[in-house]
Order: C-alpha cells, then structure tokens, then sequence
C-alpha cells in the first residue's frame, strides 16, 4: 500500500547533466521514499491521491549555503560595500538578537524556501539549536553549522558547537545534520581553526566555512600568512574532513586544484556577490578540474530573497557572458547545481533526485502559466521563465508541507506578526558592539 500517489504528472530527472521529462507519469510514496515512478499506477493502491496533471515534479531543490534567520534584515544595508555592510551594518544588528528572535527569523526563512520548491538547505548561524527547532517543526530537511568566530570565549564556542552536534546530528528522522562551521579564516586564528577540525574529526562530521569571497581576503591572508585561504584552510586541517566552502570568487589554479584534490564542494552564491560587487567563483574551471559546484541563496540580506532557481539562473548568465559561449552551463548542469550537486556537496546520498529508492523530496510547479506558455521545453521554462508563485506543492521526506500553495506546519500568519513585532528593536544600530570585526584593506593593499 503507497501512503501518496502523485498521478498524471510530468518528472524531470536529470542524467548525465541533461534534463530528461517523463510525461504523464505516476510518483508512487510509501514513508519516506519514492517507491515507484510509472506512465500508470493504480489509485487503488493508495491511501491518498494528488492530481499532478498540468504540473512538473521536481527534485526538491536544494540550498547549499545560507544564513536563513537572516530574513530578519532584508533590505536593512543595500547599495554598500562589503566591509561597511559587515561592520557598518550586519555584525552591529546581529548583536541584538535573542534565539527567540532567531527561531522565528529561521521559521519566516524555512517558509519563503519551501514556497519556492526548496526542501532541504545548508544553514550557517549562531544560536542554531533555535534554527534546529524550527527545521525540526517546519519539516524541512537542513545540514546546520553553527558560527564560531575566534576570540576570547572561543573554548566555550566550540564545547556549544560540540554539544549541538552531539545533541542534534541524526534528528528528526535524520533531517538534521551537524557539521561544525568556523566563520572564515579572516575571523578565525589557524590555531582555532586546527582545533575545529580536531573537533570534526572526533565527531565524524564535516566542515561549512566561508573562503576567499574578495580579492582583499586573499591579499590580507598572503600578507599575513604567505598562502591563499585556500592553502592556509588546508594546512589546518579542515580539509581532511568533508567540507562546503562557501563563496570562492578569488582562487588561483592551485587552490582549484587543491579544492579538487580534498574533494572541497563549492557553494557558490552569485546573488549576494554580485551585490556586493566582490566577484564570483570562476564556476566553469571549477567544474572542468572535478570539483563540486553547488547553488546557495547565503543570507537574505545579502540576496533579499531565498530563490533558489534565482541564484542559479543568474549563474548561468554570468558564465555565458564571462566565457563568451551561450553553450556555457547549459540547462541540464545548472539544474543540477541546485539539486544533485547540492547532495553530493552535503554529502546526502539520497535526495535531489527523483529516482525510486530515493527520499521522497520533491515538488510540483505549475507549467499552465502565461509566463511559461508555450511549453517548449519544460527544464528551459523552470530555470528561466518559473516563478516562486509555481510551485503549488511541496512534499519533504514523504510528507505534504504545502498543498496548493498553503504551509502546512508553518503557521505564516504568525511568523509574520512575530518577526513585524521584533523589527523596531533589531534595527537599532550600535556600531560599537559587533558580532566580529570585518578587515578593512590598509591603503594601497
């Protein structure tokens, strides 16, 4: 007996880095998995149908690098630079919140995701037990880390970071994941950042960290150190355990290589960097040397939303024009940026693609619109024509979180009235008190 059956619709699967359509099929769901995909299951053998007719099932899609309680200061720094937007801005506000505030803040985030077809993200904050409740409330599925900066309290950051993960790391039905997440090696000292990796190694459990986002970072480090993030990274160690490096706009051949050779993922976040005007990772050459190339929104102060087609649409644009060749990321690997690549780069096995055996994480876009009309080529409409607006259902782990654009397990109209009642008090802005100290170029650096 099949707990769901998805009847009369359209599946994309990706094979080989080409989009490939199954028309008018059936998606058979027992528990937690996809246990049949066929053009005709009986509705007899389920205890509940959906009619899918008019609609393209998905994989879920899935976020590789984001900050999502950060929807509580979207908009708040825009049109900035980025050591201004981190020390005039973001680390001052940051300074205000509760885990209250970030409970509800990761909620508002979680639901703007699923709206958009998102079922599963990589999430790197503070305070994370808070975005564990709510990912645990909400049903989606996330890999989380929570920021360590070095600094005095640095000992009792990392016994918090150890006790979440040992707390939190296979929860949910394993929805949860813990990796340990050290901000970036511009705010954490190597010698912090060997004993993080210390740490991930006795956990078994991998690293989330920010690398080489600007040209400056990377003078800075070679300044400092004689090496690249990316060597110095390395060298501490954190490598030697699986790892999602986020950003990497600036990176010379040698760090590729070196990225390729630990098997290092890439979560590249072409929203927030094209923003922020700092570049973004060389995506093409990142991929011809076998490295893995995922999508991530980062924080919706940066991106202002947490789209995930979004970001990978503009990705895709920005590597036809930087290499000049509209064959450049075709549809098919963009695609897989933000679903198959992003559970290679998580390093979970079976999500992001909609196979039988595979966990039941998927959702349903609307293709009947006048924006995706005539329908041509289905993968082409989702990445450059679909909306968030689309995506009418979202099924996590085998459950319906939203049908027929309504949340199930998010009640949204509170979520709202909660963080409207917090705004006042976050925006206060004391530039004295920051989260950490951005480092700001000395002239003629």
């Amino acid at each position: 007996m099949y707990d769901l059956l998805i009847q009369r619709v359209d599946v994309l699967q990706i094979a080989n880095g080409a989009p490939v359509i199954l028309p008018q099929h059936d998606i058979a769901i027992a528990g937690q998995r996809i246990v049949a995909i066929a053009p005709a299951i009986s509705a007899g053998l389920a205890r509940e149908t959906l009619d899918g007719a008019g609609q393209l099932a998905i994989p879920g899609l899935i976020n590789s690098h984001a900050h999502i309680a950060m929807s509580l200061f979207r908009g708040v720094a825009e049109d900035v630079p980025i050591e201004e937007w981190f020390n005039g801005f973001i680390w001052p506000l940051e300074t205000n919140l509760t885990p209250e505030d970030v409970y509800w803040g990761a909620l508002l985030g979680i639901a703007e995701m699923i709206e958009a077809g998102v079922t599963c993200v990589a999430d790197h904050y503070f305070a994370a037990d808070a975005i564990a409740q709510a990912v645990q409330e909400s049903g989606m599925r996330a890999l989380l880390a929570w920021t360590l900066f070095s600094g005095a309290d640095e000992h009792d950051q990392l016994a918090r970071a150890r006790q979440f993960t040992e707390q939190w790391h296979g929860a949910a039905g394993d929805r949860i994941r813990v990796w340990m997440g050290p901000h970036a090696p511009y705010t954490c000292t190597p010698s912090f950042l060997r004993r993080v990796g210390q740490t991930a190694r006795e956990l078994g459990v991998g690293i989330h960290i920010h690398l080489a986002e600007t040209a400056g970072q990377v003078a800075q480090s070679m300044a400092a150190h004689g090496q690249s993030p990316v060597q110095l990274v390395r060298d501490t160690g954190l490598f030697e355990v699986p790892a999602i490096a986020a950003h990497v706009a600036h990176v010379a051949p040698e760090d590729i290589a070196t990225l390729a050779a630990h098997g290092v993922a890439v979560a590249v976040t072409p929203k927030t960097e094209m923003k922020l005007g700092i570049g973004v990772a060389p995506v093409t050459a990142m991929r011809a040397a076998g490295v893995t190339v995922a999508i991530g929104s980062d924080g919706a102060a940066s991106n202002n939303t947490y789209d995930v087609l979004e970001s990978a649409r503009l990705l895709a644009l920005l590597e036809k024009l930087r290499n000049s060749d509209a064959r450049a990321l075709p549809i098919g690997a963009t695609l897989e940026l933000a679903t198959t690549a992003g559970a290679r780069a998580l390093r979970w096995d079976d999500i992001g693609v909609l196979q039988v055996g595979a966990r039941a994480d998927l959702a349903l876009v609307h293709c009947a619109t006048a924006h995706t009309q005539p329908l041509h080529d289905p993968a082409a409409a989702l990445l450059y024509s679909s909306q968030p607006a689309d995506v009418s259902t979202v099924i996590i782990d085998g459950r319906i979180v939203m049908r027929d654009r309504v949340l199930l397990t998010i009640d949204k109209s509170r979520v709202l009235r909660e963080v409207t009642a917090r705004i006042e008090r976050l925006t206060q802005r004391q530039t004295e008190q920051r989260m950490a100290v951005y480092p700001e170029l000395a002239a003629g650096e």
